[in-house]
């Protein structure tokens, strides 16, 4: 670690990931200590407890990290402002554990970028805990889904018996409507993608049952139609291949509609999940060289973000999206020495 009388100032990239991740924990923090107060699996309860104590940590380091460095610590979210441990129960057991799965798989594709994006060696080392830390919390859960038979597996594939080369165009593009076969990294992004977006209709379910504001109970109703439109689209192309696809939450979540969440909590969160799906297509673009898959996954990841743009009107309209760090206005500050 740099001696603190010769400590390099934060670069923009670190300065950005420790502000993105103080709002995610902060949300987090919220989110952990409601399924902790209705927990009733006592398998499940550490899992919680232990994701629970990582936000807090990482919280606390955040704050000490930016108030020595002289920056404003980011408001963020609080317990008594954006969450109300006395709610009913909105979500069961086995769907928490696979969401608290699921957000620790997204932990360790956000740690391994902001190690890549850290300069300082005290930073680093900071992140490289937390890649650790999420690692061993995505091992303690997928170990728990496993033992208790929830975990949902990838399709399987046919052993590979010879190596063979691409001879047409028509393994990129559909010749005269036709189509070749999967290949195993289309079917995954198919599969997992899937997946998410199932785990994403049942928190929007949940959100939308007890949202307060009118405008944001109607996002999340857009977001649940999305969301299902876009996970009949993946099944199919699965089921046209005929492989197995997995089934959705929706007996997972209760009936409450007793005021669980803040609107503002509820919408950073599904900003947070809008993100990911964006990236998470992008990816796929990426490993899917058929032609209609690419064209598909384009085309929803639009769709996602002008969702994403109704999200931002609501959240600015509202005063609830914070202001990230950003360049200093030069022009504005020349004006004002006029």
């Amino acid at each position: 670690m740099e001696d603190k009388k010769t400590q390099i100032r934060l670069t923009a990239g670190e300065i950005a990931q420790l502000w993105v991740q103080y709002l995610n924990d902060s949300s987090s923090k919220c989110v952990l200590a409601y399924f902790l107060e209705k927990v009733e699996d006592e398998e499940i309860k550490p899992i919680i407890e232990f994701a629970l104590g990582l936000s807090t940590s990482h919280i606390e380091i955040i704050a000490a990290i930016l108030t020595e460095e002289k920056h404003v610590v980011p408001y963020g979210f609080k317990m008594e402002e954006d969450v109300d441990l006395t709610a009913p129960r909105l979500y069961s057991d086995g769907f928490v554990l696979s969401y608290v799965h699921q957000m620790s798989r997204v932990g360790l594709t956000l740690y391994g970028a902001a190690v890549a994006a850290s300069v300082r060696s005290d930073i680093k080392a900071y992140y490289m805990d937390c890649l650790n830390e999420t690692m061993e919390l995505y091992k303690r859960s997928t170990d728990l889904l496993l033992s208790k038979g929830l975990f949902i597996r990838s399709p399987s594939l046919p052993n590979l018996e010879k190596i063979e080369f691409v001879k047409k165009q028509w393994f990129m593009f559909d010749v005269f409507g036709e189509k070749r076969p999967l290949i195993a990294a289309e079917v995954d992004n198919l599969f997992a993608n899937l997946q998410r977006n199932a785990l994403g209709v049942a928190v929007l379910t949940g959100f939308s049952q007890v949202a307060q504001d009118k405008n944001v109970k109607q996002f999340f109703l857009k977001g649940l139609e999305i969301g299902n439109k876009h996970i009949q689209l993946f099944r199919g192309k699965l089921e046209e291949s005929k492989l197995p696809v997995p089934m959705g939450w929706d007996s997972e979540i209760t009936n409450s509609t007793s005021k669980t969440f803040s609107d503002k909590l509820m919408m950073f969160m599904t900003s947070g999940l809008i993100s990911m799906s964006v990236g998470y297509y992008g990816t796929a673009v990426s490993q899917s060289p058929r032609a209609d898959l690419a064209s598909m996954y384009n085309r929803l990841s639009l769709e996602v973000q002008l969702y994403s743009e109704d999200g931002a009107n609501i959240l600015i309209k509202n005063g609830w999206m914070e202001q990230p760090p950003m360049v200093p206005n030069r022009d504005e500050l020349i004006k004002k020495q006029k």
